[in-house]
């Protein structure tokens, strides 16, 4: 099933490419909600380039996503995804 992404024009602030957060929904390794946020998530999957990338978005409905960040997985981030 192919999932419905949407995007916040800060999702790319960090030069993200939108082919790129797609491909890390795909090859996720950690998903999480965001403790004290309601309906925010924290993804953790990698770029095209097999690099890996944090990802926070809201869930709007089922299999349909609003990224609102993306950027290069900060290293704190990483020892969480044990990655």
């Amino acid at each position: 099933m192919e999932l419905d992404i949407s995007f916040h024009e800060s999702a790319f602030k960090h030069e993200v490419t939108e082919a790129d957060i797609r491909w890390a929904f795909k090859t996720f390794v950690f998903e999480e909600p965001i403790e004290g946020e309601e309906d925010k998530y924290l993804l953790i999957g990698y770029d095209l380039s097999g690099n890996p990338l944090e990802i926070l978005f809201n869930e709007i409905g089922e299999n349909s996503y609003y990224v609102f960040h993306a950027m290069k997985c900060r290293k704190q981030l990483r020892e969480i995804a044990n990655i």
